[in-house]
């Protein structure tokens, strides 16, 4: 594995994301002295927080999973995340509601799931999900290792025999034609395949690979921490300063510093230059590469996700047939993920996720109110509307969405806002969200494993990339490992091998852990 070249006793990280959050807390616990800026005025960078009256809302995800990537970042230094983060497991992880009226809850427990299958499909399909599940599981194991938790230096190290075992499984077919070797119900099958949308990558055209992210929601489990998704980046940045890190925030990088083949400065916009001797960049990857004065030569140009509208509501009251996340699906199906990625259409026949944080946290709301988030995947503005357009586009959109809620049974959701926010690619521009979107560089199979941007800059000796548009991608799990791996990058050693000072755990905290599949920290 390469690694950064020369002395790196104090490296600067910039960004306190969940990746660069997550790198401070590996590389502290190496022994490393460390300094984080960010613009921001906190922690938190996509995984942000927004007040909107009494109503504490989450402006990034709000999916939790693979928790026990989140506890190696503490573990690092001596710490837990169930010292630091109250979770609590979702049941069911999601509510699936369909066009025709119907419903499933999709649990995580495997009998629990089975049964509500066969209850939805039938027997066949019950069968079929116990096939897929185990499918899944192998395909999980495939991959983890070798190609997610993993730093490239070439595409050769895909030469392995866990390339074999990948392609055995099927892993280099179509997501929507393996799904349905398992399930033939078209609702099913949407509930397995839809997180190819994560990817940036319709489910018809993305790798069977990718079904690994269904692994992550529907098998290996969900969790909610208590103050919200933003609670994790807080308790990692409290972690990281009790374990000696510096801390800056308001402190946005205009420049660094280079010479002689290093950056030997960080410049902030205060006119304050912090020496260094390494630098990890965990910002968006045009920024990174406009703070470089370079971007790498491809023989195409990146292509960016889909982007979304966000609505964040406020409300006094909240509708029974409401999960803590519930997917609503359109009837279209093929049709919106051609809109989303090839016309660049907003959806005709719209999917949402609406996610009611309040259901597990009552006090992210004021007394008596409840907070809901409403997603609407968008095309971005390569494909698109652009960004300028969205300034009236926007407030119509919003309308006609709070009244397809309304149509799908949230009735007298306009009356019930007291407090609320739409945020649109405009404002994801503005935040500095290459083509709108803030999923970044979509997993095309030309963006994916060695062939996604490296997380070493070429010609600089001691420059790492960590966040979503490097390797390993996109998501909250992998945005963690990033970190991870980034840190191994300025430290020499294997991913997650740290210092480690167990605490015990409260016992009123419980945090269980995914299977680690045995040498999953080996980046080789």
């Amino acid at each position: 594995m390469r690694t950064v070249r020369g002395p790196a006793d104090h490296v600067v990280v910039v960004g306190a994301g969940l990746s660069g959050l997550a790198c401070a807390l590996h590389l502290l616990g190496a022994g490393r002295r460390v300094t984080l800026v960010e613009r921001d005025s906190g922690p938190g960078g996509r995984a942000g927080r927004l007040r909107l009256g009494g109503y504490a809302v989450d402006t990034g995800p709000t999916v939790l999973t693979m928790p026990h990537l989140a506890d190696e970042a503490f573990a690092a230094v001596g710490d837990s995340l169930a010292r630091r983060v109250e979770l609590t497991a979702l049941h069911p992880a999601y509510r699936a509601a369909f066009a025709d009226g119907t419903s499933l809850d999709v649990h995580t427990d495997g009998e629990a799931m089975e049964a509500e299958v066969r209850r939805f499909a039938g027997p066949a399909e019950a069968a079929g999900y116990r096939r897929l599940r185990d499918w899944l599981e192998r395909l999980y194991r495939a991959q983890m290792r070798r190609f997610i938790d993993t730093n490239f230096d070439s595409p050769l190290q895909l030469l392995h025999p866990d390339l074999t075992r990948l392609a055995a499984l099927g892993g280099f077919g179509r997501l929507d034609a393996r799904i349905g070797r398992f399930l033939s119900d078209p609702r099913l099958r949407r509930v397995f395949s839809f997180q190819a949308l994560y990817a940036g990558v319709a489910p018809a055209r993305a790798l069977a690979a990718y079904a690994v992210i269904a692994y992550m929601d529907t098998v290996a489990g969900v969790w909610f921490p208590r103050g919200g998704m933003h609670a994790l980046p807080r308790a990692m940045a409290d972690a990281a300063a009790d374990a000696g890190a510096e801390l800056r925030y308001s402190a946005e990088v205009r420049s660094l510093e280079q010479r002689a083949g290093r950056v030997r400065a960080v410049h902030l916009s205060t006119g304050e230059r912090i020496d260094c001797d390494a630098v990890v960049l965990t910002c968006e990857l045009s920024t990174a590469h406009g703070l470089l004065g370079r971007a790498p030569r491809r023989p195409v140009g990146l292509r960016h996700s889909p982007s979304a509208v966000v609505l964040h509501a406020g409300t006094d009251r909240t509708w029974p047939g409401l999960a803590h996340h519930t997917l609503s699906f359109g009837t279209a199906w093929e049709r919106t993920f051609d809109e989303l990625t090839r016309t660049g259409d907003l959806m005709s026949d719209p999917s949402l996720l609406i996610t009611r944080p309040t259901a597990h946290d009552a006090s992210l709301a004021p007394p008596g109110r409840h907070l809901h988030y409403v997603l609407a995947p968008c095309p971005n503005t390569d494909v698109g509307p652009s960004a300028a357009a969205w300034r009236d586009l926007g407030p119509r959109y919003r309308d006609s969405l709070v009244a397809e809620l309304e149509r799908r049974g949230l009735t007298g959701f306009a009356e019930s806002v007291e407090e609320e926010q739409l945020v649109t690619p405009l404002d994801w521009t503005a935040q500095g969200h290459a083509a709108g979107s803030p999923f970044s560089v979509s997993h095309t199979f030309a963006q994916t494993g060695p062939f996604r941007p490296r997380n070493l800059v070429r010609g600089l000796d001691n420059v790492v990339l960590a966040g979503c548009g490097t390797t390993p991608g996109v998501g909250v799990p992998t945005v963690l490992i990033s970190g991870k791996l980034a840190a191994a990058r300025v430290t020499g050693g294997p991913p997650g091998a740290r210092r480690r000072v167990p605490l015990g755990r409260p016992a009123a905290v419980s945090v269980p852990s995914a299977p680690s599949p045995a040498g999953a920290d080996d980046p080789s």
